[in-house]
């Protein structure tokens, strides 16, 4: 396999970019191989990589169909409801509760703002 080549931060060609990117720009790699990596570097982790994608082969994202916005609709749905106490958080369950949080601390009181 060849070796990808490798950019600094701020130094990749124009016609190349990374997933965030191309989204942004309402586009997908659309099944294309990774031209090339971007680094930046960190001090302490080592470099943090990207991927990059050739712009003018990446495909338009594909539409959100009205069974996929259902699909969406109850999953978020599920993970603001509380299976305790089965009434919708008005937030995301933090997981590490696992519950709401007055039924996560029952006891404690509510705190004045």
């Amino acid at each position: 396999m060849a070796a990808i080549p490798v950019y600094s931060w701020h130094l990749a060609p124009d016609g190349l970019a990374t997933r965030r990117q191309l989204r942004a720009a309402g586009l997908r790699p659309g099944g294309q191989d990774v031209v090339a990596q971007l680094e930046r570097p960190r001090r302490r982790r080592g470099p943090l990589v990207a991927f990059l994608y050739c712009v003018d082969q990446a495909k338009p994202v594909r539409a959100m169909t009205p069974a996929k916005h259902a699909a969406l609709d109850a999953a978020n749905t599920a993970r603001r409801t509380c299976p305790t106490c089965h009434r919708d958080a008005g937030y995301v369950i933090p997981a590490r509760l696992g519950e709401c949080v007055p039924c996560a601390y029952p006891d404690s009181e509510p705190c004045a703002a």
